[in-house]
C-alpha cells in the first residue's frame, strides 16, 4: 500500500508549484515515486497566483478531488499577497484545473494581505474552512515577515465563501507574531484536533496543537504535541507544517525540516 503526499516545490527563483510523492505505507521513508511534472502550475501573469502556489487541502466530493490552494503574487510595497483558489481533478489527482482565475477567498478589511485556506472539512453538506489571515507585517532584523492568525468560515458549495472574517479560532500569544497553516481532523469521538505552525520574534519556528468540541472554539495545548526539532542536520532548526495521515495499520505525522522543508521532509509514527 502506498501513501500520496502533495505540496509546494520551489524552483531556483523561489516560485512554488504543486507536485506529489508516493511512499510506502509501512515505511514512509521508502519513496516509491516522485511526480515528474507539477500537477498544478502557477497562474497567468497578473493573476493572484502568478508567483507561486502551495497546497491547502484536498477533499473528495462526488469522486472529484477539490484542491484548495494558496496563490502568491509579488507586489511593490509589501513582500507578497496570498489568497486562496480552488482547482478540481477528474484523474485522481494527477492534474488539476482551475475553477476560476480569481480567488474563492479574497481580501477583506481584516485580511488585507492574505486569506490562506489550509483545511476544508465537508460535514452534513457544509464546507467547513480553516484559514490563516494576514493583516500586518513585522520587521525582524530588518526583514519583513507576515503577521497572521487562524480563522474559521463556512460555505454551502465550497466555491463561495463569506466576504468577512467572523470566527477567530487561535490568536498569537506571548512572543509569537504569527500562527497558521492549520490542519484540522475530526476524531472518532466527535471532537476535533488542530495541528499548526507558530513563529516567534526570536525566530523559533515550532509546531503547535489544539482541541475543540465543536470545531469553532479551541483550546491550545501545545505541550501535548511531541513533534520537536531532533538535532539532526536536516531538522535541527525547524520541525513544522505537520500533517496527520491515518492508515489501517499506522498513524503518521509528516512534517518539514529546516528552511520550511528545504533540507528535507520527515515523519513520525504516532
Amino acid at each position: 500500500m502506498s501513501l500520496e503526499s502533495s505540496g509546494g516545490v520551489r524552483d531556483q527563483q523561489g516560485i512554488s508549484r504543486i507536485k506529489y510523492i508516493d511512499v510506502d505505507e509501512a515505511n514512509p521513508g521508502n519513496v516509491l515515486n516522485i511526480s515528474d511534472f507539477p500537477c498544478f502550475d502557477i497562474g497567468n501573469p497578473g493573476c493572484f497566483d502568478d508567483n507561486g502556489v502551495i497546497l491547502g487541502d484536498i477533499i473528495d466530493i462526488n469522486d472529484r478531488l477539490y484542491m484548495y490552494y494558496v496563490g502568491f503574487q509579488h507586489v511593490e510595497k509589501v513582500k507578497f499577497f496570498a489568497f486562496s483558489g480552488l482547482a478540481i481533478s477528474d484523474d485522481n489527482g494527477c492534474t488539476f484545473k482551475r475553477c476560476s482565475e480569481v480567488p474563492v477567498m479574497d481580501r477583506t478589511t481584516t485580511a488585507r494581505y492574505g486569506r490562506c485556506i489550509h483545511t476544508v472539512l465537508y460535514e452534513k453538506g457544509i464546507f467547513r474552512c480553516y484559514y490563516a489571515v494576514i493583516n500586518d507585517w513585522k520587521k525582524i532584523n530588518n526583514v519583513p515577515y507576515p503577521v497572521y492568525n487562524i480563522w474559521y468560515a463556512e460555505s454551502e458549495d465550497g466555491i463561495h465563501f463569506p466576504d468577512e472574517d467572523k470566527h477567530l479560532c487561535i490568536d498569537v500569544s506571548g512572543d509569537e507574531y504569527r500562527i497558521g497553516r492549520p490542519k484540522v481532523y475530526k476524531l472518532p469521538d466527535g471532537t476535533y484536533e488542530m495541528y499548526y505552525t507558530r513563529d516567534f520574534v526570536t525566530k523559533q519556528y515550532l509546531a503547535g496543537y489544539a482541541t475543540s468540541k465543536d470545531g469553532i472554539h479551541w483550546n491550545r495545548c501545545d505541550n501535548r504535541l511531541r513533534l520537536r526539532k531532533s538535532g539532526e542536520n536536516w531538522d535541527e532548526e525547524m520541525a513544522c507544517y505537520p500533517v496527520k495521515i491515518v492508515t489501517p495499520n499506522n498513524t503518521y505525522l509528516i512534517y518539514n525540516g529546516n528552511g520550511m522543508g528545504k533540507d528535507g521532509i520527515g515523519y513520525m509514527r504516532l
